[in-house]
Parts: structure tokens; C-alpha cells; sequence
């Protein structure tokens, strides 16, 4: 191998180390922007089937199916959102008669009986309350507080519109990301790509639909279980952990941390071992059922039914996702590993490992 071929190869290796960095500066920088994109992708994925169904069965144009698609979804937003309104007046009445003092002693009141309870030396939790969590309450934090409510508000409206914007383009026009990325094949391979991208847009449609309707499942059974025990807002809690449920195994621990301590939090004022403890054990036990429903009937059925993979599969495609990616990877796992399953089978259809794992697709 002579210097002109070594030095070659350097270079080459050179501009690809470039730009991949460079790609990656890229992504870093415009990520909020990658996001927004993401989540109207996502909508357009779930809005495909009406709008199909509008331009097919209805005679609609894209234009006007898109419209009632996008105005579809923003309803089920904002009346989501509006549910929300009672607790947040609510909350704030109790904010304007917050008797911080009185609050503190409800706090190490609970303390006590969950120490007294388990034998927990409950002085190490009320000097914990008292100087970390209680010192913080007060008239100073009022500024920031708003300040960081009205920045908040902001950006969310920022993103809102531009969801909105992106996904009204491409309910209307779905071929806009296949334009996109046709530009970036080869004229050859354009055919094999064009299907690759209609199946995972299918499987992809198919599986967010299924989520939805394991979160309806779960919100179900939640809000009975909660409304049985007598839990203050069960509605809002119960679509909280439904919500948690769609980052895998993590979501469902936090949801089940999360609904307990609000059913104690209910009941703060009453005892701890007549009331507290008993409505909690038993909605823990609700939240299990759940999970066991989930678990054994809505999520085999989605990834048999949708994305076409067996549990055993998904399980360490998301360890693995989890494991490189932390949370994010454990939510894009499923899509993501659908889309290069896809592709590889429509690319690489002769090899034996990608066969193995597309015999399914």
C-alpha cells in the first residue's frame, strides 16, 4: 500500500469524522426544534387513519381533512387541559389561605405516624422538613415563581404553534418527509425505499393508536380504583400514571411512587393505620391489577398486532435503548427498532440474521 493510498484513506476518514461531528453539533443545537418536529410526526402518524378515512369514505380534500384532523386533536387538548382548571383555582385559593406553619405540622404529624408505624426515627425527617423543604415556602419565592410560570408559558405556547404548524403539512401532505429523504438516495434504490417508508408508516400509525387506546384501558381501571377509595381528584391522578405508563418499566414505578403518595395526601388529616395505610395498600393493589391487565393483555397485543415483535424482543431492545439512551431511548425504543427492522428487511432481504428478525414484518 503506497503513501497516496494511506494519506487517502486518512482524509476520507478525516471528512467523515467531520461531519459526523458536525451532525451531531447540529442535532445538539436544533434539538428543541427536532422535538417539535417529532411530536407533530407522531400526530400526523395518529391522524393518518381520519384523514384516509375523511379523503376515501367522505370526499374531503386534503386540505379541509387536515383541517378537521388538526381541529380534532386540539379539542381533545384543550378539553384534557380544561380538566385540569378546577384543581389549579382550587389550589390556588389554598395558596392565598396557606397557613405555612399549619402545614409544616401536618407534614411532621404524618411523619411521626409512618415512624411510629415502621420504627423510623421520625426527628431526622421533621429537622429535614423543617430546614430543607419549609424554609424554602414564603413571599420571596413569589417573583421567581412567576417568573419562571410566565417563561414557561411562553416557550409551551412557542412549541404549541409550532406543532401545530408542522403537523397541519403533513396531515395535508404525508409525502413530505418521503421527498425529503428521497433526496439522500440513490435513484435506484428509490423504489425499495418508497415501500420501506409506506410499511412504516402503517406499522407506526397502527402502534400509536394502539398506545392510546393502553392508556384508555389503564385510566379506566385507575380512576375506578381511586373513585372506590374515595381519593380527592382521581380523574387527574389516574391520567397522570396513565400517562407515566409509556416510558417502560420506569414510568409504571414512578406511577405507582406517585399514586401513593397522593392517596396519602388525601388523608393526611385522618390515621395512619385506620385510614391511610389500609386506602393506600388497597390502591396499590388497584394500580397492580392494572398493571398486570397491561402487561399480559394490552401490550402483547400491541406488539403482535402493530409493530409485529415478540415481547421477549421488545424487552431487550429497550434495556439496550435504555441503557445507551436513559429515558428518551426508552421511549423512542419500539418506533425507532420498528423503522430499522424495515428498513433492513427491504434492503438487506437475503441476509440470514435480518430475515430472522423481519420474518414477522
Amino acid at each position: 500500500m503506497d503513501q497516496h493510498t494511506i494519506a487517502k484513506g486518512i482524509l476520507i476518514a478525516t471528512y467523515k469524522l467531520l461531519f459526523f461531528v458536525i451532525g451531531v453539533f447540529l442535532i445538539y443545537s436544533l434539538k428543541e426544534l427536532i422535538i417539535h418536529i417529532s411530536i407533530a410526526a407522531v400526530l400526523a402518524l395518529l391522524g393518518r387513519p381520519l384523514v384516509l378515512f375523511l379523503e376515501q369514505k367522505l370526499n374531503f380534500s386534503s386540505l379541509w381533512a387536515a383541517i378537521i384532523t388538526l381541529l380534532i386533536f386540539l379539542m381533545l387538548f384543550f378539553g384534557i387541559f380544561s380538566l385540569f382548571i378546577p384543581l389549579l383555582l382550587k389550589q390556588g385559593d389554598n395558596l392565598s389561605l396557606l397557613n405555612v406553619e399549619e402545614l409544616e405540622n401536618n407534614f411532621i404529624l404524618l411523619s411521626s405516624q409512618i415512624s411510629n408505624f415502621i420504627g423510623l426515627d421520625y426527628i431526622s425527617i421533621n429537622n429535614s422538613l423543617s430546614n430543607n423543604l419549609f424554609s424554602n415556602i414564603g413571599l420571596n419565592s413569589i417573583p421567581e415563581f412567576l417568573n419562571s410560570f410566565f417563561g414557561a408559558l411562553s416557550n409551551f405556547t412557542i412549541g404549541l404553534f409550532s406543532v401545530i404548524f408542522a403537523a397541519f403539512f403533513l396531515l395535508k401532505d404525508s409525502k413530505i418527509i418521503e421527498k425529503t429523504a428521497l433526496v439522500f438516495v440513490k435513484d435506484n434504490q428509490e423504489r425499495k425505499f418508497k415501500k420501506a417508508l409506506e410499511k412504516i408508516k402503517d406499522l407506526l400509525s397502527r402502534y400509536f393508536v394502539g398506545l392510546v387506546f393502553q392508556i384508555t384501558i389503564l385510566l379506566i381501571i385507575y380512576t375506578i380504583v381511586l373513585l372506590i377509595f374515595g381519593v380527592q381528584n382521581a380523574f387527574i391522578i389516574a391520567f397522570l400514571c396513565a400517562i407515566l405508563n409509556l416510558i417502560p418499566y420506569v414510568g409504571p414505578m414512578i406511577g405507582a411512587v406517585l399514586i401513593s403518595i397522593l392517596t396519602m395526601t388525601s388523608f393526611i388529616e385522618a390515621s395512619f393505620t385506620d385510614v391511610i395505610l389500609p386506602k393506600t395498600i388497597y390502591v396499590f393493589l388497584g394500580f397492580t391489577f392494572g398493571q398486570l391487565v397491561d402487561n399480559f393483555f394490552s401490550q402483547p397485543y400491541i406488539f403482535s398486532k402493530t409493530v409485529k415483535s415478540h415481547p421477549l424482543e421488545i424487552f431487550i431492545v429497550i434495556v439496550i435503548a435504555g441503557t445507551l439512551f436513559g429515558t428518551i431511548g426508552l421511549i423512542v425504543a419500539i418506533p425507532s427498532y420498528t423503522a430499522i427492522k424495515v428498513m433492513l428487511q427491504s434492503f438487506f432481504e437475503e441476509n440470514k440474521i435480518v430475515k430472522s428478525l423481519t420474518k414477522n414484518l
